[in-house]
């Protein structure tokens, strides 16, 4: 039976930029079909990435994409490793063009390079369509500029996309399993409406679409869950059979942990119900799923179920969303704390003076500002030392860039302005994107494949 190989060199947009080498040499070895993919797209991302390319219509692709697919083009296709990645984000045809130059630049010709489009729905749909569509996870639609709006695809068009013989295939938004999934259907022929094998694919992708999370990365809490040689994680690879059957794995001769618990954790990761995980491509159940360890970093994971697609697809609205202005400042030494207080509650003074009711907030960093919201009180009767080392964080929301800018300046004037001792200032001003969540028809999303 068929084994398929399928490796992970990057989790997001920002991942370690030298864990794809590993990923290929070791699928280099393997015998099989074998897929490296890269996941890189969050909403975050793609919003950016649509404000970029509405100034620049050749912009938009992963700001990353050299530095994950550079290091590793040319040995990937002279081990027959093909790529699977969204780094197209909100320009696929921009990312091609970059891809072209590396695969010239490397001297590998002929590479066969896919584009994947077809998610923007602003142009196809219109805006006065998705306005009205129900919000179904986010913020509710502000009267805002709508900046994009992009349907999760599923698998489909990457199989195709293979099955055209693409070795480069560069998608803008989909499932992050889709990534996964459409190499399995390419190799092994599951049809659209082949829900349990679709759903192992499905598991198989959702499994190593974080990279190391799965390997140990996110796992890792020193004394409780301890994992060997982090700063070497390896990223995971999954091998998948005919059947649907999952062994996980991770690059050989690399650190980090592949074992059932961590499997179990990435498996219930943004899960909400274990019974119907809802995908483009199907709904998957997880529970029945069982979890063995076959040797060390190497995990079986088998029984997967898996139900007819939803009707409709997710899709993502993106607008402007004003301006964050922050700043931040530290204190430290005798009086410490006292002297950071002060500084927070002359900025929320001064800023509601500027700015109103616009949302605003200063916490004092290391006085449980993470969980609590009080502005940077002291939640549950903590006290931290009087002495000690303390930064205080400014932040708050405009629609007006110039406001955005005195507010953030509001924290530089605290070196004269008192209190005593403040230091290392930093400040930013950068404009925000609001998002929403949406379920569209599925006759609104046209995907198309492009070889260039």
């Amino acid at each position: 039976m068929t084994t398929v190989f399928i490796g992970s060199g990057a989790g997001f947009a920002g991942d370690r930029q030298d864990a794809a080498r590993p990923v290929v040499r070791t699928l280099a070895k393997c015998q099989g079909p074998r897929f490296l993919i890269f996941e890189v797209m969050a909403e975050r991302t793609l919003a950016a990435a649509q404000l970029q390319r509405r100034q620049d219509p050749s912009a938009g692709s992963s700001p990353y994409l050299e530095a994950y697919l550079g290091p590793v083009l040319g040995e990937a296709r002279r081990a027959g490793v093909r790529i699977v990645t969204n780094a197209g984000v909100a320009n696929p045809r921009a990312a091609a063009s970059r891809v072209r130059a590396l695969a010239d630049a490397a001297g590998l010709d002929g590479l066969r390079i896919a584009t994947v489009t077809g998610d923007d729905l602003l142009d196809a749909v219109g805006e006065a369509n998705l306005r009205a569509l129900e919000v179904m996870e986010g913020i509710e639609m502000p009267e805002a500029p709508l900046i994009a709006a992009n349907a999760y695809l599923g698998a489909e068009p990457i199989v195709d996309a293979l099955d055209r013989g693409a070795e480069v295939v560069l998608t803008g938004r989909t499932t992050d399993v889709a990534l996964t999934l459409g190499p399995l259907r390419h190799v092994h022929g599951w049809a659209a409406d082949d829900w349990h094998h679709l759903a192992a694919g499905t598991l198989a992708g959702h499994l190593i679409e974080c990279g190391a999370q799965v390997s140990g990365g996110y796992f890792t809490d020193p004394g409780m869950k301890d994992v060997p040689h982090l700063a070497d994680v390896g990223f995971p690879i999954a091998e998948v059979d005919g059947e649907g059957t999952i062994i996980v794995t991770k690059a050989e001769a690399t650190g980090g942990l592949v074992s059932v618990r961590t499997v179990k954790e990435q498996l219930l990761y943004e899960v909400h119900d274990p019974s119907a995980y809802l995908n483009a491509d199907c709904v998957l159940d997880l529970t029945d799923v069982e979890v063995a360890e076959q040797a060390p970093d190497r995990v079986r994971v088998t029984g997967a179920r898996g139900y007819e697609a939803p009707d409709r697809l997710k899709a993502t609205l993106c607008f402007e969303g004003g301006f964050l202005a922050e700043g931040a400042i530290s204190y430290a030494g005798p009086g410490a704390l006292g002297r950071a207080r002060l500084a927070r509650d002359i900025l929320l003074s001064r800023g509601r003076r500027l700015a109103g009711n616009a949302p605003m907030r200063a916490d004092i960093i290391g006085v449980a500002s993470v969980l609590d919201g009080d502005g940077g009180g002291l939640a549950q009767g903590l006290e931290p030392p009087a002495m000690g080392d303390y930064r205080v964080r400014f932040a708050a929301r405009v629609d007006d860039r110039r406001l955005a800018q005195r507010l953030a300046d509001e924290v530089l004037s605290l070196y004269c302005s008192g209190p005593a001792g403040g230091g290392g200032v930093r400040q930013s001003v950068v404009p925000q994107i609001r998002t929403c969540s949406v379920l569209v028809p599925r006759d609104w999303v046209r995907p198309l494949v492009e070889l260039v």
